[in-house]
């Protein structure tokens, strides 16, 4: 089968996922071909993988200390541009398209008459899922950004629907146990300014904070420990960790909840899906949430004992048997296996 993967290079979690079912698909035969956008190609890292691969423009979401800011974002959009990718992206021979929340893909596949299938957390929200209040902007945005005629969501529970477990890196999974170091934390809030992230961890020196996020080099200050940006590393401090404090997103809790971690986030103001993801925190009781950078909520979070691992399944395995098969009808039972295969019955 000839699939054209659309990958929103926006955020590092979209990157992470579609690596592992792009992976996973050439190795079940198919002829994978890779557009991402959202980023300049300059910014993106380790995307090699995916050669393969074209870079478009298409659609990115401003944000300025912790806060989306619409009016940015409306200033930098490029219609015309999206609008001639679109209908100037070549899909000669394509049976299937798969967006991870790609624009470009998911309105070429519409207007060209092609199966799509969305990939990702934000196809969950298709579903009753937990989902914020927002605005009427704030759902529409979230549910036709990049929509798919089938859609693989993603979610940390299923809540009785047709959703899968998170995608977990292989790696993460060829590692096998490792101890974690005690009082070790793993900070990524990339939304935040880190003299801001700085301040709000300095009091706790108790603590190692390996801090990610708008980090150029590798630098230790006492007990705050900055780190650039390595996949291998981050992906390193992450099981070394006890706990983990990050945004609102959804790979890297997923990550988080796979290997044990206790969990504290906080959510990107004005995004409906990180606030979808911190109500659902509370929710299932997976972690505790902070609505801005709350030395007295990280104090509490820090006194909270550690979790047991999830165990999540290799989802991607089950989502790439479903695209061979091609009975869209059947993804319920997909699903259902699964979930099946999680070390936790969620």
């Amino acid at each position: 089968m000839k699939i054209l993967f659309g990958v929103q290079g926006t955020g590092n979690g979209h990157i992470s996922r579609s690596r592992e079912l792009v992976t996973r698909l050439r190795d079940s035969g198919h002829e994978v071909e890779v557009i991402i956008s959202g980023r300049k190609e300059e910014e993106l890292k380790e995307i090699e993988v995916f050669s393969p691969y074209r870079v478009l423009k298409g659609l990115t979401l401003v944000t300025y200390r912790g806060k989306m800011n619409y009016i940015e974002t409306m200033f930098q959009l490029d219609l015309g541009r999206l609008m001639s990718d679109v209908f100037t992206l070549d899909v000669n021979g394509v049976d299937l398209v798969v967006t991870d929340f790609e624009p470009v893909t998911a309105m070429a596949a519409r207007i060209k008459n092609i199966p799509s299938m969305g990939f990702g957390h934000q196809y969950a929200f298709c579903y009753r899922v937990p989902m914020a209040r927002g605005n009427v902007f704030e759902r529409y945005t979230l549910l036709n950004f990049a929509p798919a005629q089938y859609n693989a969501g993603l979610h940390w529970h299923h809540f009785n629907e047709p959703v899968f477990p998170p995608v977990i890196p292989q790696s993460l999974y060829d590692a096998g146990n490792v101890n974690p170091k005690e009082n070790k934390v793993l900070v990524y809030l990339p939304f935040e300014e880190v003299e801001d992230v700085s301040r709000l961890l300095v009091p706790f020196d108790n603590h190692e904070f390996y801090i990610y996020g708008k980090v150029k080099d590798d630098r230790d200050d006492g007990h705050l420990r900055y780190r650039g940006y390595s996949r291998e590393g981050f992906l390193r401090d992450l099981q070394e960790s006890t706990g983990v404090v990050c945004n609102a997103g959804f790979e890297l809790p997923g990550e988080a909840l796979h290997l044990g971690k206790k969990l504290l986030v906080r959510p990107l103001d004005g995004q409906i899906e990180q606030e979808s993801n911190a109500l659902a925190v509370e929710e299932l009781s997976l972690g505790m949430t902070m609505h801005s950078l709350d030395g007295d909520v990280l104090k509490d979070w820090l006194l909270k004992p550690d979790r047991s691992p999830m165990g999540f399944s290799k989802t991607v395995n089950y989502i790439a048997e479903w695209i061979t098969k091609g009975q869209w009808d059947d993804l319920p039972e997909y699903v259902e296996a699964a979930w099946a295969d999680c070390l936790i019955d969620s």
